[in-house]
């Protein structure tokens, strides 16, 4: 196995299980070798604490891509997460086209949720992201995220055809392959549908009556983890899937553990699947 060396680039919330305290480790136990760039420092995640601190990174991004490059240091991915704000995501495209020219590029475009975008963000951001979107060789949006993204009424009963037209707006912005999360045909079923060279496939696993906060993170990393562990597309996303199921079912057997999911107990599955 080549050992491979790539870079994720998102907020760290120090305490909440979500976003670089998820991708670090995730991707690690998969066996790559994962560089952090932090676009923000919070005490903890936003939802649920309240007095939470932050503090903005932006300023540093530069310089530490300008050090990273002086060095002569590269890496065979990128993978991003949140971004704070629409001049963070230029910063980023920069570093895909000086530090990655190569590798695939994945990005998740997180910023909405059951229909709405996320409080720090507006109209202004969302075309930002696109134009980051198109630069990629993979995106890994729910279904709100794909309809902002792709100017489509977001819907939470649908069909094939629905799907279909995400797709294919999201094609449109220059995006190579799509991996559109939290697509359900069927009650009581959710699923994954990859979107790989203009062609369809699909992934349907059980639906847990419980939520945790940080999923589409743990599902993201893993995804990518698996992708450079030289799985393809579809594989990489049906274990992503698995591995994000199994923490959220571990996770209802914990008491009082409702910031994050559980996702380190069962790390172990995800390491077997790959292996």
């Amino acid at each position: 196995m080549t050992y491979k060396k790539i870079l994720t680039i998102q907020d760290i919330s120090c305490v909440g299980q979500c976003s670089l305290t998820v991708a670090l480790p995730i991707i690690s136990a998969c066996g790559i070798e994962c560089a952090i760039l932090p676009s923000a420092v919070l005490s903890t995640h936003t939802a649920g604490f309240t007095g939470f601190t932050v503090r903005d990174l932006t300023q540093d991004i530069p310089g530490i891509a300008a050090h990273w490059a002086k060095e002569n240091i590269s890496f065979a991915a990128v993978y991003t997460g949140y971004l704070g704000s629409t001049q963070q995501i230029d910063m980023v495209a920069d570093i895909f086209a000086n530090l990655c020219p190569e590798g695939p590029k994945i990005v998740d475009p997180a910023m909405a949720d059951n229909g709405k975008l996320y409080p720090a963000f507006d109209a202004e951001y969302v075309e930002a992201m696109k134009t980051l979107c198109g630069k990629a060789d993979f995106v890994v949006p729910n279904i709100t995220e794909s309809c902002f993204l792709t100017g489509i009424e977001y819907k939470t009963e649908y069909d094939r055809a629905y799907i279909d037209s995400l797709l294919s707006g999201l094609t449109a912005l220059g995006c190579k392959n799509v991996i559109l999360t939290g697509v359900s045909y069927t009650p009581g079923k959710t699923g994954v549908v990859v979107f790989e060279n203009g062609q369809y496939s699909y992934y349907e696993h059980e639906m847990l009556p419980n939520s945790c906060h940080g999923t589409g993170d743990i599902y993201a990393s893993a995804f990518v983890g698996a992708l450079m562990r030289g799985k393809n597309a579809y594989d990489a996303a049906k274990i992503a899937a698995d591995y994000t199921v199994s923490c959220i079912r571990i996770t209802a057997q914990q008491d009082n553990h409702w910031y994050g999911a559980a996702f380190e107990p069962v790390l172990g599955q995800l390491i077997e699947a790959l292996n």
